[in-house]
């Protein structure tokens, strides 16, 4: 049989996946990305850039699926509007220079690097728990505190520089959280931009490892969190991808549909199994994509 009979349902049904794994872990791309290769392995027009055009494609298929799940965790993130304005600048910016680092890339090079980004990505997000458990700890020895629940600082020292909504526009109100380590997440959020307009699997994972570091401890408001940036990340991507023409119109729309349906019956199965429950499938997926991805390069 014609492989091309059954591609196209066997493809909405891994963007459908993918867009409920988005919503959940991040980390879709690796089943849409695996699926387009296949698919263009019988596709003329993809001889000689498998794999760039996989990737692209998959990144354009991916994102309306974002605005699904956004939709879905819509009461999570509604006090986040300074945090999401913050966050945003670096994710545009590293996305844009990302898509930019990938079209002047070698298929073999950015594929041969993408198990250990997502090893990476995973061993961050293993070890988030016991790193806010830390500072929240470090926080109240000071005596504040640095969780998602608030808290008031003892001191004012240069040491101890908080952003208070009395003096800037509501971060993730009644929470405050340290300048510093405000400048340490948006700069690594730069980075993971970069990493994400590049190819872009497991930047969930590395967003959530972040959000953590700076505080946040309700998996599903990070989720949420996680979901715009994402959407910031692959938006411009998408727009320098098509620009380029590296996008096969013939399957985009049709992933891209079933991406939005998954996207949001994710959102609403994450509220579903509980927070720690969803910790624990970050985990587990990010193992599992790590290995997919050795065995897929070795």
């Amino acid at each position: 049989m014609d492989p091309t009979c059954y591609q196209y349902p066997l493809l909405f049904l891994v963007a459908a996946v993918a867009g409920a794994v988005n919503s959940v872990a991040g980390g879709g791309t690796l089943l849409t990305f695996p699926a387009l290769v296949w698919a263009g392995q019988f596709a003329p027009a993809w001889a000689g850039q498998v794999e760039k055009l996989a990737n692209a494609t998959s990144t354009v298929a991916l994102w309306p699926g974002q605005l699904g799940s956004l939709w879905g965790y819509r009461r999570e993130i509604g006090r986040s509007h300074t945090a999401i304005a913050l966050l945003a600048v670096p994710s545009f910016l590293g996305g844009l220079a990302g898509a930019l680092l990938l079209l002047r890339t070698r298929n073999e090079t950015f594929a041969s690097l993408v198990p250990y980004l997502i090893l990476t990505a995973t061993l961050l997000f293993a070890v988030q728990r016991p790193l806010s458990r830390w500072q929240r700890s470090r926080g109240k020895e000071e005596g504040g505190t640095t969780s998602e629940q608030g808290g008031t600082p003892a001191s004012r020292g240069p040491s101890s520089l908080i952003l208070h909504p009395s003096s800037l526009p509501v971060i993730l109100h009644p929470s405050s959280f340290p300048l510093a380590r405000w400048l340490v997440v948006l700069a690594f959020q730069f980075f993971v931009a970069v990493y994400g307009g590049y190819f872009g699997a497991g930047i969930g994972i590395l967003m959530l490892a972040a959000f953590g570091f700076l505080g946040f401890t309700n998996i599903h408001r990070m989720n949420g969190l996680k979901n715009i940036n994402g959407l910031c990340i692959n938006a411009v991507a998408a727009v320098l991808f098509i620009v380029n023409g590296l996008v096969d119109w013939r399957l985009a729309p049709l992933m891209a549909a079933g991406s939005i349906l998954g996207g949001y019956a994710g959102a609403g199965t994450a509220r579903r199994i509980g927070q720690e429950n969803v910790r624990r499938i970050v985990v587990l997926i990010g193992l599992g994509l790590t290995i997919a991805m050795f065995v897929r390069a070795y």
